[in-house]
């Protein structure tokens, strides 16, 4: 069974950097999807970004396109670089696994979740 642990959120300035990592331990699912979701205070879980498996594709949602950067670091990590953030950035981050070869936005398309990591942006 695979579990996903998120590491690298904290806290920083609005304008800084962050870099978040998903390390996936036991069976991996090499030909999936991995996507990034966050969940603001007392809002819904919303889209951040997925990559394919190969990393030759990947979506972004629209509040984070140049600004945050998944990348597949290896055959069990998966990144995501956010520059220039901002206070409504704030949120839990999520890293998942889809249940598609291809990216997607949409929540129900992954099935395996890490437990999050929290992210604050002070302004």
């Amino acid at each position: 069974q695979v579990q996903l642990v998120e590491s690298g959120g904290g806290l920083v300035q609005a304008g800084g950097s962050l870099r978040l990592s998903c390390a996936a331990s036991g069976r991996t699912f090499n030909t999936f999807a991995m996507g990034w979701f966050r969940q603001p205070p007392e809002k819904e879980r919303e889209f951040v970004a997925a990559i394919r498996w190969s990393g030759s594709s990947k979506l972004y949602g629209d509040s984070v396109k140049g600004r945050f950067t998944i990348s597949r670091d290896n055959d069990k990590t998966v990144s995501l670089q956010m520059n220039s953030l901002k206070p409504e950035d704030t949120a839990i981050y999520y890293c998942a696994i889809s249940k598609l070869t291809l990216p997607t936005t949409g929540l129900y398309d992954y099935n395996v979740w890490g437990q999050g990591t929290q992210v604050t942006v002070s302004s």
